[in-house]
């Protein structure tokens, strides 16, 4: 195949996805938000919350480009803005996959480089350590639930979210003489091979890496709460910052697509906020505003740098 054919093949694979998941969220999202009563933005607070809101979207985005483009240096030097643009990417392609499991494959196919395997590496690690941010973060929040309203579902939860955290530590900082162990599976054994370069990133930048998922939970739980007061639903800074917490918490357990899970987002967020308040049109048009600012937009964003990846080379 020449040059010029392959360019054009992949403009037209490129632009076909992009247009095809530009279609999926457009779809989607005005089905899901046809639910919402459209009253309720013309009855909002102070504009300077849905302002902290924008420029905290911005920084949440800004801080996982740079982890990515902190965990991919250990595999070959990129500039900042093109690993930048494939988790923009993987967004992207995470919408339409359960639990957004294709955001770090969506994140490797736009690079398409040919190391492949060593990206699933530390793209693992990545995961891990945001994982590592919302169990934590989760646990907190579920003590606090259950001090407030003990119940044997509470608990229960409680005890799974805290042998998960002891589970999601150890293996995130004993990653690498972990994945030995798989060395009896044939086809496992490249990602053996390939882990080796995870000697490459320092307990530095480990702690760095871990340092930014957690500074990314601290944002998107305020952007909830600056929304929900941009909605009029007051709650408490502790209360209100627990149960964000374990808000975030239980969508990373519940399975769901994320262009659909709106309504899931919905309810969850009505059954954990009632005991603070009883407006529930306030708290869904919150929980809608934090779904399309850090996963709508990026997403959008996303399928538009999708017209430019390369899937022939």
């Amino acid at each position: 195949m020449n040059k010029s054919t392959k360019i054009w093949l992949n403009y037209t694979l490129g632009g076909a996805i992009s247009l095809i998941l530009l279609w999926s969220i457009y779809g989607q999202v005005t089905k899901q938000l046809a639910g919402i009563d459209g009253s309720v933005w013309q009855h909002t607070g102070p504009v300077s919350y849905l302002i902290c809101c924008i420029a905290l979207m911005f920084a949440n985005t800004s801080l996982e480009g740079y982890k990515w483009h902190l965990l991919t240096r250990s595999v070959e030097p990129l500039p900042y803005w093109r690993t930048f643009s494939s988790y923009l990417a993987g967004v992207a392609f995470s919408i339409i996959t359960p639990n957004r499991i294709g955001e770090y494959p969506g994140r490797i196919l736009y690079l398409g480089r040919s190391n492949t395997f060593r990206y699933i590496n530390v793209a693992i690690l990545g995961s891990i350590a945001q994982l590592s941010a919302v169990y934590l973060f989760g646990l907190a929040g579920l003590i606090y639930y259950n001090i407030l309203f003990p119940a044997l579902a509470a608990k229960f939860a409680l005890g799974l979210c805290a042998v998960v955290n002891v589970f999601l530590f150890l293996l995130y900082w004993r990653f690498e003489s972990i994945l030995p162990s798989f060395e009896r599976y044939k086809w496992l054994r490249r990602f053996i091979v390939y882990s080796k370069l995870l000697n490459r990133i320092t307990t530095r930048e480990l702690i760095r890496v871990l340092f930014i998922s957690f500074l990314r939970f601290v944002i998107f739980t305020a952007q909830y709460l600056f929304l929900l007061r941009w909605m009029n639903v007051q709650l408490p800074l502790v209360e209100g910052f627990c149960m964000g917490a374990l808000f975030f918490w239980v969508m990373a357990v519940i399975p769901s697509i994320a262009l659909t899970e709106l309504g899931i987002r919905g309810s969850v967020s009505i059954y954990i906020f009632r005991h603070f308040s009883a407006d529930t049109i306030g708290i869904l048009a919150a929980t809608a505003g934090i779904w399309v600012l850090n996963l709508i937009i990026p997403s959008i964003i996303g399928s538009i740098l999708i017209l430019r990846m390369r899937l022939l080379r």
